[in-house]
């Protein structure tokens, strides 16, 4: 352990090396390329000094093209007050979680440059939060808000590429949360040429709908969640009755939700279909069928007939005869009709192990890459349902990319211990 160590110091003694020799760093240049950043850009570029270097030099570069250095919050205070890109929280490993809910008219009122200057803002806000021990982050990029799949693929082409080349060795895990119904067929195809791609997955929220894996939404008093809740709803009049249906139609009145109607299965005397006798001969309430399940207007004779009139129930033939006769139909049995010739219908056979040799070398331990990736965003769906706060963000905010308000007010707190203590 102590030559590989050795090694590695070595290594980023001569990067650094290099590095001055093409020109001198500033600064905040040497502060940005301590120990950690030369170590991780030498573990992408397979511990290649000159490699390193050249990758180093180019990111350096395109950070004093951008500008991070005089990056501040009130440049994206529009995009602070929307929740467009923000950081959620940190895991149980303390990475940060950084959610971005980018809409899809984002791209046309704003410029390439404008979104890679917010990305990284973001990540600057995310990194200046890690700890020591820690290096990596998580990416949750939100889809919902996307119609079409290639602006939306566009998008995040342009952001893991500047994860990858420019945050190398800082990626953990990057979900698509609700992507475009044809973005699978474009990310296939995109796949194989991206380097992030297998740290980046496909999720769908509607797999954890039925989720408690989150509810905490108690200590977040400011924050208001947008899902729909029914219960909260009280209830409303119901805008008539029909009885070829059992459903119910009902209208709410309440101005927050955000679906005005929906239908239910209560059950009333109106929305019932057939007679309500409780004989279990007759068509009752309870016996619910594909057949009873719609219209009655629009359904088949047999439909339309109570049950055992055409079957030889207990109900009689009808009591006007047809002009043609009818043919009758075979008596009813059990396993159905029995027309003097006993039926035998062929039993599927059980599977054994025998006719498939291949079990014996299938793995147990065999998961979907849909089950993995489930698996694998349980631990962030809190931060996906958590409902953003302006607030609790800027707190996160060290000077000088919290903007005037994160300088000032330290200032203004002082002064006025200052004056305190002077009455």
């Amino acid at each position: 352990m102590g030559k590989k160590d050795q090694k590695g110091e070595e290594r980023v003694e001569a990067v650094l090396k290099l590095l001055r020799k093409q020109a001198p760093l500033t600064v905040k240049q040497e502060k940005f390329c301590n120990n950690a950043c030369v170590e991780r850009f030498l573990r992408a570029k397979g511990d290649s000094v000159k490699k390193a270097s050249k990758h180093l030099r180019a990111c350096l570069s395109w950070r004093e093209s951008i500008g991070t250095e005089h990056l501040i919050a009130d440049e994206f205070s529009a995009e602070l007050a929307e929740g467009v890109a923000y950081l959620a929280g940190h895991d149980e490993e303390l990475r940060p979680v950084m959610i971005f809910r980018i809409k899809q008219d984002y791209q046309k009122f704003h410029s390439q440059k404008l979104f890679t200057r917010l990305l990284v803002f973001t990540l600057e806000v995310a990194i200046q939060t890690m700890a020591r021990t820690v290096e990596q982050f998580v990416l949750l990029f939100d889809a919902g808000f996307f119609r079409s799949a290639s602006a939306f693929t566009n998008l995040l082409l342009a952001a893991l590429k500047i994860v990858a080349e420019y945050y190398p060795g800082r990626l953990h895990k990057a979900f698509v949360i609700d992507p475009p119904s044809l973005f699978s067929y474009l990310w296939k195809g995109v796949r194989p040429f991206l380097e992030l791609s297998p740290a980046t997955m496909v999720v769908s929220s509607l797999d954890f709908e039925e989720s408690l894996e989150f509810n905490d939404f108690s200590t977040y008093p400011r924050a208001s969640s947008l899902r729909f809740d029914p219960s909260s709803i009280p209830s409303a009049a119901k805008i008539g009755s029909c009885s070829s249906s059992r459903f119910s139609f009902t209208v709410s009145h309440h101005f927050d939700s955000l679906k005005p109607w929906y239908l239910t299965l209560t059950d009333t005397s109106g929305s019932k279909v057939g007679p309500t006798s409780p004989s279990p001969s007759l068509l009752g309430p309870a016996l619910i069928s594909p057949l009873n399940a719609r219209s009655l207007s629009f359904a088949s004779p047999a439909a339309r007939t109570p049950r055992g009139s055409i079957y030889g129930g207990i109900a009689s033939r009808p009591a006007k005869k047809s002009l043609f006769a009818s043919t009758p139909l075979p008596e009813r049995t059990k396993y159905g009709y029995n027309d003097g010739v006993s039926i035998n219908h062929p039993r599927t056979p059980r599977p054994s192990f025998l006719q498939s040799p291949a079990l014996f070398f299938r793995k147990e331990c065999h998961v979907s890459r849909t089950d993995k990736s489930r698996e694998s965003f349980l631990p962030f769906l809190k931060f996906y349902r958590r409902p953003y706060d302006e607030m609790i963000y800027r707190s996160k905010m060290r000077p000088p990319l919290g903007g005037l308000i994160s300088i000032v007010s330290p200032q203004l707190k002082r002064r006025h211990m200052s004056v305190s203590q002077r009455f």
